[in-house]
């Protein structure tokens, strides 16, 4: 098990089937990737600038918003180079990064929902009390938490997969990387 020095790229099937209709395909998914970056950046912007929004609540939509930013700027973009330019290639390393990226995002959102939950328990249970229990200090702390547990569980089953070989073929399921389909091909 060495480093991992296959010249060989993986190869994304995309949407099998489809590929005479990838053009048609590319213009609701464009428009999707333009509503999604818009609506969480002007979230992320009011959240920032407008301060009777600066409470718990609002703090962890931010974050939320943040995270589904993050990965819609992971995914999306091979998704449209793919239908627009038919470039179905992708290297080992961007292939990890992404695959990296896509789960860490994912755990993060759920670690955003969770911490969402409690605070609207909270806020149900102790109405009055609700900003005292969970203060701006323990909300940022909650958030910093989640993130460093979204972006340090995943690497141990994703780094080691970099230094395995593939035997199979390069082909690849999905329209972007996944490390379940990764390891199908690995010896």
């Amino acid at each position: 098990m060495g480093l991992n020095t296959s010249v060989s790229p993986f190869l994304l099937t995309g949407f099998v089937g489809l590929e005479k209709a990838y053009h048609w395909i590319s213009i609701p998914l464009s428009v999707v990737y333009i509503s999604i970056l818009l609506g969480n950046s002007i979230l992320i912007f009011l959240f920032r600038n407008d301060h009777s929004l600066q409470e718990p609540r609002y703090y962890f939509l931010a974050m939320l918003a943040a995270a589904g930013l993050g990965m819609t700027l992971i995914t999306m973009p091979t998704v449209l180079c793919m239908v627009w330019m038919s470039h179905r290639e992708m290297s080992h390393g961007a292939c990890f990064l992404q695959a990296y990226f896509i789960h860490s995002l994912s755990i993060t959102e759920s670690g955003i929902l969770l911490a969402t939950a409690y605070d609207w328990f909270i806020a149900m249970r102790n109405p009055l009390r609700c900003t005292s229990i969970l203060t701006n200090t323990q909300v940022i702390k909650i958030g910093v938490g989640i993130f460093m547990r979204g972006f340090v569980l995943i690497l141990p089953p994703i780094l080691p997969l970099y230094w395995f070989s593939c035997c199979r073929s390069h082909v690849l399921s999905h329209a972007f990387c996944l490390h379940q389909d990764v390891i199908k091909l690995l010896c």
